[in-house]
């Protein structure tokens, strides 16, 4: 009964995606998305990872616009850091949108945070879209000021055919034993 179950499962999604239409399942909602963005802020890849970098950076003391860093990102998003603890151990988390702000949100206002983009890969298919985007923390916005991290942000975006939204980004810090390679550090058009 279970090879026949599988079997008649495999054969609906080869039918329906031959078709050229979507397997049959519950469609991606986006009408739950808690805040309304900013037209500007998602009407393209450039602009919603400016937004993104833009919306987390500011001095220390300034509150941050979080209805707007929650307008990125589609409802179940994930935000994924990764890195290794003092005894080597690899670690992986795994934040919603809002719990990535319980935890980082009032961190970076205390402490001042400027994160910004040094290079950007994009590779795209269709309304999805994987880009690798190198970046710098600073706790000024003063350039001079050595970075305190660089690494790099894996964001996965979608286009549902009006607007952008970030479906999940996964991260790793440059560390002494891993740092970023060469060719994340232009972006792939130079």
């Amino acid at each position: 009964m279970r090879r026949l179950l599988t079997i008649i499962t495999v054969t609906a999604i080869a039918t329906t995606t031959a078709r050229g239409q979507a397997p049959a399942g519950t469609p991606y909602d986006t009408t739950k998305a808690r805040v309304a963005a900013t037209p500007a802020d998602v009407a393209s890849l450039d602009a919603i990872v400016t937004t993104l970098y833009d919306v987390i950076s500011g001095p220390a003391g300034k509150p941050r616009d979080w209805d707007r860093f929650r307008s990125l990102f589609a409802p179940k998003a994930r935000l994924m850091p990764t890195g290794r603890r003092p005894n080597g151990e690899a670690v992986l988390r795994e934040w919603s949108p809002e719990e990535y702000l319980a935890i980082a949100g009032a961190n970076l206002e205390r402490t001042g945070f400027f994160e910004r983009e040094l290079a950007r890969r994009t590779d795209r298919y269709g309304d999805v879209v994987q880009l690798f985007s190198t970046y710098e923390s600073r706790r000024t916005a003063d350039l001079a000021e050595k970075p305190f991290s660089r690494g790099i942000n894996s964001i996965q975006c979608w286009f549902d055919g009006t607007r952008w939204w970030i479906v999940s980004i996964f991260w790793q810090s440059e560390r002494p034993d891993l740092p970023i390679p060469a060719p994340y550090l232009r972006s792939a058009s130079e």
